[in-house]
Parts: C-alpha cells; sequence; structure tokens
C-alpha cells in the first residue's frame, strides 16, 4: 500500500487459472517446507490449526479458487487477486466486501527470507490460516468496515494499526510468547528473530502506543506488541478506535527506533 511495487503480479485466466513456472512452483516449496519446519513452536495454535483446515500443496502454489473454497466454507471469506500494491481505499472496501487481497507473484530466490511487498506466499501462507477462525475473520471484516465509514485521512493510522498487530502482532499463551503476524509467520527470517532474538524490543500491547509507533516495511521490525490474549485484539473493534487515533496523534509519535531510509 502507498510505494512503488517491484515485482508485477500474474493474472489469471478466463476460469480464474494462474499459470505459475516450474521455478515459481520450487520457490513455493522451498518457502512451506522452510516455514513448516519453523513455526511449531513460534505461531499461535489458532494459526497452525488454519493451516491444518487449508492443507496447502507442499509442490505448487495453490490457486486462488483453492483457497478461497477453504474460507467460504469456514468463515464466509474469499482471496482477491490484486496487484502487488494496492491503495489504503481499495484495501478497507475488499475487507468490507469479506475479501483479502493476494498479490499473485510469487518472490524471487535472491528474496526468500524477507520480502518487502506482499507476494502470493506471504497472504495466503501468512494470512489465510487466520482467516478460517471466526472471530478473527469477524474482527478483520469490522476493521474494514471502519476504514470504509471514516474519513481517508485516517487510513494511515488504521494501516499502522493492523501493520502492528495482524502483520507484526505476537500474543501471549500458555505455551510462552507466540507469533500471530503474518508478516512474522511468513518470514523465514523475521519468525525467528521475533520469537528468538534479543535485539528487537517487546512490549505490552497499548492501542495508543501502537498508534504512535513509527515503523518501516524494509526492514525486520524493531519493536513488537504483545497482546494479552487474541480476545485483547477481538474486542479493540468495539472500542472507540478513532478516539484512539485522534489522541494519539494529539501526544504526537514516538521517536523513531530506526534509520530514515536513504534516498
Amino acid at each position: 500500500m502507498g510505494k512503488t511495487a517491484k515485482y508485477v503480479a500474474k493474472q489469471p485466466d478466463e476460469n480464474g487459472y494462474i499459470a505459475y513456472t516450474d521455478e515459481e512452483n520450487r520457490m513455493w516449496h522451498e518457502l512451506i517446507t522452510t516455514q513448516l519446519e519453523l513455526i511449531p513452536n513460534r505461531a499461535c495454535k489458532e494459526f497452525q490449526q488454519g493451516l491444518e483446515t487449508l492443507k496447502f500443496p507442499a509442490d505448487r502454489v495453490p490457486q486462488l479458487d483453492e483457497v478461497s473454497k477453504v474460507l467460504t466454507e469456514t468463515t464466509g471469506w474469499t482471496v482477491a487477486p490484486v496487484d502487488a500494491v494496492i491503495g489504503f481505499t481499495e484495501f478497507f472496501e475488499l475487507l468490507n466486501n469479506k475479501q483479502f487481497p493476494a498479490a499473485t507473484f510469487i518472490r524471487n530466490h535472491d528474496e526468500v527470507e524477507y520480502l518487502q511487498e506482499p507476494d502470493i506466499f506471504h497472504e495466503f501462507f501468512g494470512h489465510t490460516p487466520m482467516l478460517t477462525h471466526q472471530k478473527f475473520a469477524d474482527y478483520v471484516h469490522e476493521f474494514g468496515k471502519l476504514g470504509c465509514s471514516v474519513d481517508p485521512g485516517y487510513h494511515g493510522m488504521l494501516a499502522r494499526l493492523f501493520w502492528l498487530t495482524v502483520e507484526f502482532g505476537l500474543v501471549k499463551t500458555d505455551e510462552g510468547l507466540r507469533a500471530l503476524g503474518a508478516g512474522i509467520l511468513s518470514s523465514p527470517k523475521e519468525v525467528v528473530y521475533a520469537l528468538d532474538s534479543d535485539v528487537p524490543l517487546r512490549q505490552p500491547f497499548d492501542v495508543i502506543d501502537v498508534l504512535r509507533t513509527r515503523y518501516r516495511i524494509d526492514i525486520l521490525q524493531p519493536i513488537y506488541f504483545c497482546l494479552e490474549s487474541l480476545d485483547q485484539l477481538y474486542d479493540l473493534i468495539n472500542q472507540d478506535i478513532i478516539g484512539y487515533i485522534d489522541e494519539a496523534r494529539r501526544l504526537g509519535m514516538h521517536e523513531a527506533l530506526f534509520e530514515a531510509k536513504s534516498a
């Protein structure tokens, strides 16, 4: 959202089929094999249950209709093919329609560990497992409805909240700290960094602090916010998020935990 894309999305044919090359299917195989080895003690149980529900093939990129069929049967959602980068307005409109945007390209081998643009592996493996859970899917739907109902001037701050929870959130569980964020769980590098490294900060989730936190999309995150439970996230949608945004703006942004990106 809001930047120039490096990759070009692949277009479905008249039957909705996307012809992935052997090389692209091998990339999917490498990514999913790696992640399935890394996530057992790092992903929240809801994510792992979602993987079991979706039953992704290991030898090829899944087709859009395969994933949509499972989501429709479980929570009423589908995935929608989009260009690699879409604007905030289109993003919220899709969520409002219970469609999760799916950029249809897959990363090159030189970006296998970390990718700043959302590719099909990030969208499918990272996002759709959680969307098989009704409460999570309902939260994302309500988030989309909120985005469609407010002045576009709030979209950037809503995207910040989405980024630091749905994309890069952690959650406390009886088994320890676990990842729920798609950006973490779809990245071989970040899933280890977020849970095991002593470099990043890990702070209790506070919505005002989240909204005051600057982020960059092209680096490993310097800070992760830890939910007490997934219910803490779900309850947020019934609170005055716009009021929180106004308060965060009044207080001002926290000092950045990273260097400014060079031009």
